[in-house]
């Protein structure tokens, strides 16, 4: 069916503004996260180590990325895109609350602890566009609370989209080339730089590998993908 794509509008939860509950639950505790939705809800499991795709303890790649790898070598996440993290991005990102950010960049620092830091952390790219309606970029958020050098304009993207989520799978690689370009006059801080790009969620992986080649035809030397959340693969909740 057609039709212009609307945005999910989550209830919001009457923790995530008030210090010192948790996020998910209402606790009391310490900081944005208890202790016991952090362990239940934030579990550590095996992944893809090329998209972070959950798989058993046995594989280190899924079959997708044996076959056919994407541009990016690597993607560490620190949840799956399911309840109750999914609402609590989409309140983050549609209903205007980058204080969530902090929580965020906190998660996904402990999912980063035993990565090498990389030269440089780029956030995922707004159109103008989408910047404007959405009032901030919420990859750039989390980026910038990382505790590496992050750059917020050298990645652009130069072309507004269609919604992915609007798209079948298939169509998802065509929608985005070419929407994406390194600042021409800063071309020289991504040549030979291993580069961490952004995101707040990881689904095909179409967008990040766009990305990707846009950075590895300008110069860099490699390109990880550091995700908030990845979805999980079909079929598997």
């Amino acid at each position: 069916m057609g039709g212009q794509y609307i945005e999910p509008v989550p209830i919001a939860s009457p923790f995530a503004a008030l210090p010192g509950l948790c996020s998910l639950c209402g606790d009391w505790g310490r900081g944005a996260l208890c202790t016991r939705c952090r362990g239940e809800a934030a579990p550590t499991r095996p992944r893809c180590t090329r998209c972070a795709i959950a798989l058993p303890a046995t594989q280190r790649l899924c079959g997708a990325c044996s076959t056919d790898p994407p541009p990016f070598e690597r993607t560490i996440t620190a949840l799956d895109y399911a309840a109750p993290w999914d609402g609590l991005i989409r309140r983050f990102k549609f209903r205007a609350q980058p204080e969530l950010a902090t929580l965020f960049a906190q998660l996904l620092r402990e999912a980063l602890r035993d990565e090498p830091s990389p030269d440089l952390a780029l956030p995922a790219p707004l159109s103008e566009a989408r910047l404007r309606e959405r009032g901030f970029n919420q990859s750039w958020e989390i980026a910038r609370r990382l505790g590496v050098r992050a750059e917020a304009r050298l990645l652009l993207r130069i072309r507004d989209t269609p919604h992915q989520l609007e798209l079948p799978p298939d169509r998802r690689a065509a929608n985005v080339r070419g929407a994406f370009a390194v600042e021409p006059l800063r071309r020289r801080e991504i040549e030979g730089r291993r580069i961490a790009l952004v995101d707040d969620v990881l689904t095909t992986g179409a967008t990040a590998a766009e990305m990707a080649r846009t950075l590895l035809a300008a110069g860099a030397a490699s390109v990880h993908l550091w995700v908030l959340a990845r979805t999980p693969a079909p079929g598997s909740a």
